[in-house]
C-alpha cells in the first residue's frame, strides 16, 4: 500500500476537524495484540516508582492505574507501534509542518510513551480542552492545514466496553473556549473520572482498535466497574523539535537497534558537534 492510501481520507479528515478524534477499527492484527500483552506480562509486577530496565511504573493521579512508561523499551511488539502504518500517515497529516521549519529534524517526535494498566475502581479524571490554553497540546488549522502540537494514537490491548473503564471524550471540546461544568471536581490528580461530566461520551473499543486523537480534546475515562484489567498505550506525537514531557531519554540500546525512521522519530534532536580548537 502507498504513503499516500495511508493518509487520512476526506471523511476522516472532516470528522478529525469537527469532533478532534478518530476511531480506527482493527489498527492492529490479534498477533500484534498478543505480542505486546505479552511484553507487558514480562514486566509485571512493577510498583509506582519502580523501574524494569529503562521501564518506568508511573501514576499520573491517585487511582488511575499503572503506567509503563517509556513502554518502547519492552521489546519489538512496541517498537513496532512507533510507525505502525495504520495510523502513522495520519498522525503526520494532522500534526503538520511539512514544508516548514517543523520538519527541520523530521515529520514526528513522541515526547510520551507509556502502557496503562488499570483495574476495578480505577479511572482519569477529565482533563484538557480548548479552554485550557496549553501551547504543547494546542489545536489549529492554519494556511489550509492542520499545525497541531500533540496527536495521540491509544491503542485498546484488551476489548473495552460498558463497564470496563472506557476512554471517554467530549466531541468537539478541542476548540472550546469553556468548561465543561464541574471540570475541577472531576480533573485528574483527585480520582475523579470523567463519566459524571456533561458531554462526555464512552469509546468503545475492541482489543486492536487505535483512537486517534488531537490531546487538547477534553478527555478521561470511566471508572472501571470489571473484574480484571483494561489495557492500553499511548504514543503522543508532535512536532520534531518538541522534547521529552517527563525526564525520561531513549537507551542507547534501543536508538541502536531501531531503524533510521524510527529512530528518527524517538531521538530527532541532532547535538552540534564542535571540531576542538588547536
Amino acid at each position: 500500500m502507498t504513503t499516500d492510501a495511508l493518509k487520512p481520507t476526506d471523511l476522516e479528515i472532516f470528522l478529525f476537524d469537527l469532533r478532534g478524534y478518530l476511531l480506527l477499527e482493527n489498527a492492529l492484527t490479534a498477533q500484534e495484540v498478543a505480542a505486546c500483552n505479552a511484553e507487558i506480562d514480562a514486566i509485571l509486577p512493577l510498583k509506582v516508582g519502580q523501574w524494569a530496565g529503562y521501564i518506568h511504573g508511573h501514576q499520573f493521579g491517585t487511582a488511575d492505574g499503572l503506567n509503563l512508561q517509556q513502554i518502547y523499551e519492552a521489546g519489538p511488539a512496541f517498537e513496532n507501534l512507533i510507525d505502525h502504518p495504520a495510523w502513522i500517515e495520519k498522525v503526520k497529516f494532522f500534526v503538520g509542518g511539512e514544508g516548514t521549519f517543523d520538519y527541520k529534524h523530521g515529520p514526528l517526535f513522541i515526547d510520551e510513551n507509556f502502557a496503562n494498566v488499570r483495574g476495578p475502581g480505577e479511572a482519569i479524571g477529565i482533563h484538557s480542552g480548548g479552554h485550557a490554553g496549553s501551547k504543547r497540546n494546542q489545536f489549529r488549522f492554519h494556511t489550509g492545514r492542520f499545525m497541531n502540537g500533540q496527536v495521540n494514537a491509544l491503542i485498546a490491548l484488551t476489548d473495552i466496553g460498558p463497564g470496563q473503564g472506557a476512554t471517554m471524550v467530549i466531541p468537539g471540546s478541542h476548540k472550546s473556549n469553556f468548561p465543561p461544568p464541574d471540570y475541577e471536581k472531576h480533573s485528574i490528580g483527585v480520582g475523579g473520572a470523567a463519566d459524571a461530566v456533561v458531554g462526555a461520551e464512552e469509546i468503545y473499543m475492541n482489543a486492536g482498535d487505535a483512537l486517534i486523537f488531537v490531546d487538547t480534546i477534553c478527555h478521561g475515562s470511566a471508572r472501571r466497574a470489571s473484574p480484571g484489567d483494561r489495557r492500553v498505550v499511548v504514543y503522543r506525537y508532535g512536532p520534531s523539535w518538541g522534547f521529552f514531557r517527563h525526564g525520561y531519554r531513549p537507551s542507547p540500546e534501543l536508538l541502536s537497534r531501531l531503524t533510521p525512521a524510527r529512530r528518527q522519530i524517538v531521538w530527532p534532536h541532532d547535538v552540534m558537534k564542535r571540531e576542538p580548537q588547536k
